[in-house]
């Protein structure tokens, strides 16, 4: 039997899946992040994550999707190396955004704007000879506007300036810190012995979509402001395709499961999304079957996401 390997490493979690010529999913992993910039053995953590894969007979190709690759190049550089020592196949290590685009369209074109524990959009027509863009993405620095990370970070400014009076309601504050189970004068302990940073102000981002859902304006106001970089995402790419028309538009990441954020984000652009034909993790394995010679027809496509949707509700 043959088998296809793919990964989809993002900021907060990684998935790890094997699938066969049918389109059926034989293994789905999750493991922790591989995101270079945690200050976590990465390395150590790829090797654990595929170890159970790499004993499978018939393994013919592998697309990984690794957050910065081909951003930064010395890392990419070493996620290629990596990659290479530790998967016994032919590997492309690819952006985890790539992946994530090849898993929304399926072999079609358009604009994927991703929004997780970072943020950035991928465009393409998709042609044979196409160009692909990249929009975004210039990390939790000086970007990654409307992500999660950015979400979480302005919802614990605007925490603080409650706390101290300087904005003109603490109802936010003391909402957050509640459902977060921290006392005012505890936030700052709180932030600076995160031992991840990215990935657990990220998750404030879930706090604030919540307080949105149930009518709170402040965290509306920061979701508004999310939707308009994410928008702003989307119309850039649009411009860069230069086709003359509106090309479709898709979404992934964890931020898109809010609803306030999806639709505030489609009101903006003006048209409908794309639902996502397969998720990254399918995108990488779409992919590699490719790279393996093997038939990815609708049907193929159809039983993959049938067999995605049921091996997630294993892990």
């Amino acid at each position: 039997m043959a088998f296809v390997l793919a990964l989809d490493a993002g900021g907060t979690k990684t998935l790890m899946a094997l699938a066969n010529p049918q389109g059926t999913v034989t293994m789905l992993r999750s493991g922790p992040s591989l995101d270079p910039t945690s200050g976590v053995n990465w390395q150590g953590l790829l090797k654990q994550i595929v170890a159970p894969a790499i004993g499978q007979a018939g393994l013919c190709e592998a697309v990984i999707g690794l957050p910065f690759h081909d951003e930064l190049k010395a890392l990419s550089r070493e996620q290629n190396t990596a990659a290479s020592q530790c998967i016994p196949c032919p590997v492309l290590v690819q952006n985890d955004v790539r992946i994530a685009f090849d898993g929304a369209f399926a072999g079609t074109g358009g604009v994927l704007v991703l929004a997780g524990t970072g943020s950035m959009a991928w465009a393409s027509t998709n042609g044979t000879n196409d160009p692909h863009f990249r929009i975004g993405g210039w990390g939790d620095s000086f970007g990654d506007e409307g992500s999660a990370y950015w979400i979480g970070r302005e919802s614990l400014a605007l925490t603080g300036r409650g706390i101290d009076g300087r904005s003109p309601t603490s109802d936010f504050a003391t909402a957050l810190l509640l459902e977060m189970g921290i006392a005012p004068d505890d936030l700052i302990d709180w932030v600076y012995a995160l031992e991840n940073k990215r990935s657990s102000i990220a998750a404030i981002a879930r706090i604030t979509g919540k307080l949105a859902d149930t009518g709170n304006k402040d965290a509306q106001a920061i979701l508004d402001r999310a939707c308009d970089c994410l928008a702003e995402h989307v119309n850039a790419a649009q411009k860069l395709l230069n086709t003359g028309s509106q090309v479709p538009w898709s979404y992934a990441g964890g931020v898109f499961d809010n609803s306030y954020v999806l639709n505030g984000v489609r009101d903006r652009i003006g048209s409908e999304p794309q639902r996502p034909a397969l998720p990254p993790i399918g995108g990488g394995l779409l992919r590699a079957a490719q790279l393996a010679g093997w038939n990815t027809d609708h049907a193929f496509i159809e039983g993959l996401s049938v067999s995605l949707n049921t091996a997630f509700q294993s892990i």
